[in-house]
């Protein structure tokens, strides 16, 4: 499964963090290990510190990091908690933060995760499956009001259709299955004209997002980030989303504004046609960089984004 996974932007995000080969650095979400490779690899007495919440993407990601272990040292978390793992570990300011916000393709490409409309399997869709107390995409599906599926799907899949959607998945319950949900919302008779999209494709976006309360996650591990870094040191995040990546540019705009950060990457990076080719999944990816101020670096006239 890892030989098969492709890191977004690596060389880029590898290059904006600007290694230092003894320095400590943060893959927030480590997935499968593809960035925390290509870190790895620029390490001497170094340390990169990688959180994920995902059991079985730390597994690959252990073994895809094996020849790099004494430098290497991985905490199942969520990167919402990216403060309290480094106080457990007793981890000073760091020099570089990167997450990497898309799914992973071990999550993806395995059926009984339920990530996937191409796939038949449970409708799960938990990062952590191992949770007991998560709910399931099928807890939302089955139990959830119509009115407040609509607004879910409109708020977090940013469906247009999200009515007529949740009107057509309540009147088809029980719904068990990631393929019976597919066929349900292409059923639902809302494409217009040729899509480039499966009809299903922003449903299953939204529930993910409900499932594993992303932009919750996400906004607190932007605040939590800044206090975590040293001085001088970079934060590199990757969003596949409009809602993940609002949230990212209106973060770091503020912390610009207060002078805690400077932003990097005015407008964002994204994949060239190459890497597009060679990995469609990096087609939406899109990269924000920013760096952590020196205390006499912020004028008292700081401009504001």
């Amino acid at each position: 499964m890892s030989a098969g996974h492709t890191p977004v932007l690596a060389e880029e995000a590898v290059r904006w963090l600007r290694i230092d080969p003894e320095g400590t650095y943060v893959d927030a979400t480590v997935g499968l290990g593809g960035h925390a490779l290509e870190i790895a690899r620029q390490l001497t007495t170094g340390r990169l510190i990688g959180i994920d919440r995902d059991a079985r993407a730390l597994e690959v990601a252990r073994k895809r990091l094996e020849e790099y272990e004494k430098r290497v040292t991985l905490v199942q978390a969520d990167f919402s908690s990216i403060d309290e793992v480094m106080n457990g570990l007793g981890a000073g300011p760091v020099h570089g933060v990167l997450a990497d916000l898309g799914v992973s393709s071990l999550q993806l490409d395995t059926a009984e995760r339920g990530f996937s409309f191409r796939l038949g399997g449970p409708l799960d869709m938990r990062m952590d499956s191992d949770s007991d107390e998560a709910i399931t995409a099928a807890d939302i599906v089955n139990q959830t009001a119509e009115r407040e599926l609509a607004d879910l799907l409109y708020q977090y899949g940013e469906e247009r259709d999200s009515r007529r959607i949740a009107r057509t998945i309540v009147r088809a319950r029980p719904i068990r299955s990631t393929t019976h949900l597919a066929t349900v919302v292409a059923g639902a008779g809302t494409s217009r004209g040729r899509q480039k999209l499966h009809p299903a494709t922003k449903t299953f976006l939204a529930l993910r997002i409900a499932v594993n309360r992303e932009l919750e996650a996400l906004g607190q591990f932007l605040n939590r980030v800044p206090a975590t870094l040293a001085p001088g040191g970079r934060w590199v995040v990757l969003s596949y989303h409009s809602l993940e990546d609002r949230l990212v540019k209106q973060k770091f705009q503020q912390l610009s504004r207060e002078g805690v950060c400077a932003v990097l990457t005015r407008k964002v990076e994204r994949p060239t046609d190459a890497e597009i080719a060679a990995n469609p999944r990096a087609r939406s990816g899109k990269m924000r960089v920013a760096e952590k101020l020196m205390p006499e670096e912020i004028p008292a006239d700081w401009p504001r984004l």
